[in-house]
């Protein structure tokens, strides 16, 4: 991946954080987008520096179009032409029946959803023009699986799953790929305390229990491997895929 540019959002911690440094090893020019905080993207920025890498860092809402569109326009000012850009930026929190309040079925519609349009529609363009680009959008096993009290935060996965479908046949006449990886329960910071706190040690085995493989908790690396391949020309055949990477809990119980 030498000399191609990556722009990932939600890179500071996480999925996003694991593509960034996979991609950077690759030889990839990376913009490590933080949700608001500069400090926490520039920390990632700078460990892929000190390891021979080429990063800058910026903060972005991907809900201001604006400050998308400002973010894109530095990144490739400072490191060139976005031809690889992934969309990790989400949140993850239960939405229940009865007692959610309207903001936050706000932020998750506007963060999961509208904020992966938004920078696409501000990504793409360039790319059309060059007739190049790999979009990967991270979605969830949640577009596939129902999960109770989660029923906001399915429905928007799932959306960008089918948003992806849609756009790979309006960007595939450019040479654009545009593909999703559906990850199931992933080891990152944002859910530590639920794998290691004695107080959720029955939660913990009903994850295990509806997992078939051995491994309950994906490495993040294994998901940067699969964004790896997708930013790859031998996923150049790929478009519109939703990679499943759940350990098998979609496939069924019993």
């Amino acid at each position: 991946m030498a000399n191609r540019v990556a722009f990932i959002t939600g890179a500071s911690s996480g999925i996003g954080e694991a593509i960034a440094r996979r991609l950077a090893s690759e030889g990839a020019r990376v913009a490590v987008a933080s949700s608001g905080d500069i400090e926490k993207a520039e920390r990632v920025a700078s460990s892929i520096r000190a390891a021979g890498g080429i990063a800058w860092a910026c903060a972005v809402d991907v809900r201001q179009q604006d400050q998308v569109a400002a973010c894109v326009g530095k990144a490739e000012a400072q490191l060139g032409p976005i031809s690889i850009l992934v969309n990790s930026a989400g949140v993850y929190f239960p939405t229940p029946l009865g007692s959610t309040p309207r903001a936050d079925l706000d932020r998750m519609v506007d963060i999961n959803l509208k904020g992966t349009f938004t920078v696409i529609d501000c990504v793409a363009p360039g790319m059309m023009e060059r007739r190049y680009g790999k979009i990967i959008n991270i979605a969830s096993v949640a577009a596939v699986f129902g999960v109770r009290g989660f029923s906001l935060y399915c429905a928007t996965k799932a959306a960008v799953a089918q948003m992806t479908v849609a756009m790979a046949r309006e960007l595939g006449p450019f040479d654009v790929n545009c593909n999703a990886i559906a990850p199931g329960n992933v080891m990152t910071p944002m859910n530590e305390v639920f794998r290691s706190s004695p107080e959720f040690a029955a939660d913990r085995a009903a994850v295990e229990a509806i997992t078939p493989s051995t491994t309950p908790f994906t490495a993040p690396r294994d998901i940067a491997a699969l964004a790896a391949f997708l930013a790859s020309d031998d996923a150049r055949a790929l478009h519109g895929s939703l990679i499943v990477a759940d350990e098998g809990i979609s496939t069924g119980v019993g």
